[in-house]
């Protein structure tokens, strides 16, 4: 079987709303890197800080007390898209003047190469998407 049958390639993961939650998403997030092969990929730690900040916005602000977020990785060889799906209300925003507290998205929006929000019944979708082709 060659690679263009076998793609994309797409990871999913359920995290409490809990702190630990996040280091745990980065080092799922790195795990999928290195089994797609893509453990040396230029940007690979600019895609880990992402899901961090993006991990972070879930268990802060958007999963309500008792809920969870769902981490989703998906490659499909020329991009490599992050989704943090969520059950909150509310949208995301970069905030006009980040402060200690309001960098998250601002550095999302820095280092991916796209980003959004998206609805979700009940909920929203934050996802960034970076280039690898080439």
């Amino acid at each position: 079987m060659n690679a263009a049958t076998e793609l994309p390639y797409q990871r999913d993961q359920f995290y409490a709303r809990h702190r630990r939650s996040v280091p745990a998403a980065r080092h799922f997030a790195r795990w999928s890197l290195v089994h797609w092969g893509l453990a040396a990929w230029a940007r690979a730690d600019d895609l880990v800080l992402c899901v961090s900040e993006l991990a972070t916005n879930a268990v802060l602000h958007g999963a309500p007390p008792g809920r969870g977020f769902l981490l989703r990785v998906r490659y499909d060889g020329d991009v490599l898209r992050v989704e943090v799906h969520d059950s909150g209300t509310g949208v995301p925003r970069v905030a006009d003047e980040p402060d200690e507290g309001g960098r998250g998205l601002f550095l999302v929006a820095a280092l991916s190469d796209k980003w959004g929000v998206g609805e979700r019944g009940p909920g929203k979708v934050v996802w960034c998407e970076f280039a690898c082709a080439g």
